[in-house]
């Protein structure tokens, strides 16, 4: 770490993952703004969020194997570049269809770009040294997560919503020098063999999953307009299925050597853990959907104020979470991913009461930081327990599929949450509106998490 090559890849995995951290937080603070300008209905901004998510969720596995099959280095060049296009993309956007659309290719870039930060410091830095750079990515890779939310709404407050969007640009651009110039070419050369225990390069795989959640999410989000039982909703819903199905039998013909092996889910601790996570980041994701418009549209916060609420359990996020995980490897997980759910739900209940003119200190700190509690309580030692579930060669699959799991639940939960409450069109404009659906949203996903705590203290025991 202490060469200039070991200093430039390090600066460019860092930067890189900025990228995508910084964006995965400050979009939810720009929705009220960009809605307002574009004349987009509550289906234009579930579409906003759930584009980038769904690509994300589904090539993220894809975009894994393409490094090892045709270099590290390159695709994790493609991914920053490509990344960088599509925010430029999105900054210019005139329309809602437009944004949405560069939302999509930005997600592929994303997919591209996140599992590439991650490898080339895996096979850039010497066994001895690699513990300590990935620690130091870990870190302030989650900086950049806590000061997102706070530099989006600045961004949007001082300049524009479009610059949330732009700010991609000058970072990428040190990235791609520093790995052209430091960064060293890497591949599996087993990538390409079907053998035994190697992954294939599953673009059917991929697609296949990107259809089955692209149908359920579009039903979801159409559903309101056209009504439940319309034919485009209906065909969808089939569509999803039929590709989800279609996506088991693929997976499960391949076996081993499949993207996704399903012989996987033969351990039921891995299955339940997955099901958990789609479970906690459902609510994680209707959260921050649903707060950071209220929060401007119905409490009358600035976008930067609104930014600045999640903080603390970000913070809490950063500190605690070690804390947790060896609290879990001590006592097993059983318990924490029991506890953190329910402390989580209590602080969605509290945060009901919030209304036009609260006060931050006493009427959304306590629910926020109550919620970023819970999540400290669950992050870490789910983690550990999904990569404990399974055998050691499996690890980097597994973890990359709870990866895309997580992505799933925040995705799903903002496709269904506005028909579940019943807001649509452009009831997030109107305050009476927006207050009984963001009420019924937060009952909602505190019931997620308490279901999730009901499986992990019944389903959930020590990985052996």
């Amino acid at each position: 770490m202490g060469t200039p090559a070991g200093r430039g890849t390090l600066l460019a995995a860092i930067l890189a993952s900025g990228m995508v951290f910084l964006d995965s937080t400050v979009v939810n603070v720009a929705l009220p703004r960009l809605g307002a300008d574009l004349d987009a209905t509550v289906a234009g901004l579930q579409w906003t969020i759930n584009g980038y998510l769904l690509m994300l969720a589904a090539f993220v596995l894809l975009g894994g194997a393409l490094g090892d099959r045709f270099g590290r280095r390159r695709v994790f060049l493609l991914g920053v570049v490509w990344f960088a296009v599509a925010s430029a993309l999105c900054g210019l956007a005139q329309d809602t269809g437009w944004l949405i659309a560069a939302r999509f290719l930005q997600g592929a870039g994303g997919a591209l770009l996140t599992p590439g930060s991650l490898s080339v410091l895996q096979s850039s830095f010497h066994p001895d040294d690699r513990g300590r750079a990935i620690g130091t990515w870990s870190g302030l890779a989650g900086v950049s997560t806590a000061l997102g939310p706070f530099v989006g709404g600045w961004l949007v407050d001082a300049l524009s919503w479009r610059w949330i969007f732009f700010i991609n640009l000058p970072l990428a651009v040190p990235v791609v020098l520093a790995a052209l110039r430091w960064v060293p070419e890497s591949r599996d050369v087993d990538a390409s063999r079907t053998g035994s225990g190697r992954r294939r390069f599953d673009v059917a795989g991929a697609l296949l999953g990107a259809l089955g959640l692209g149908g359920v999410t579009y039903a979801l989000i159409d559903a309101p307009a056209r009504g439940v039982t319309s034919p485009p909703v209906l065909a969808s819903v089939l569509v999803g299925v039929l590709a989800a199905v279609a996506f088991v039998l693929l997976e499960r013909r391949r076996g081993d050597t499949a993207m996704l092996p399903t012989g996987l889910f033969g351990s039921r601790l891995f299955s339940v853990l997955n099901v958990f996570t789609v479970v906690v980041y459902a609510a994680l994701g209707g959260f921050t959907f649903f707060l950071a418009v209220y929060l401007q549209n119905v409490v009358g916060w600035s976008a930067m104020l609104t930014g600045l609420a999640t903080v603390p359990m970000t913070v809490l996020l950063l500190v605690g979470s070690s804390r947790a995980g060896a609290l879990s490897a001590r006592i097993g997980p059983r318990l924490p991913l029991t506890i953190g759910p329910v402390v989580a739900a209590l602080g969605l209940l509290l945060l009901r009461g919030v209304g036009p003119g609260a006060s931050y200190w006493t009427d959304v700190l306590p629910g926020v930081a109550l919620f970023g509690l819970g999540l400290t309580l669950v992050v870490a030692p789910l983690t550990a327990s999904v990569l404990a579930a399974v055998a050691d060669r499996f690890a980097g699959v597994a973890s990359g599929f709870n990866n895309a799991a997580s992505r799933a639940g925040g995705l799903l939960a903002v496709a269904a949450l506005p028909l579940l409450v019943g807001l649509s069109g452009t009831g997030y404009e109107q305050t009476a509106a927006l207050t009984d659906a963001f009420r019924g949203a937060m009952l909602w996903c505190a019931g997620g998490l308490l279901a999730g705590a009901a499986m992990a203290g019944l389903l959930i025991h020590r990985p052996r």
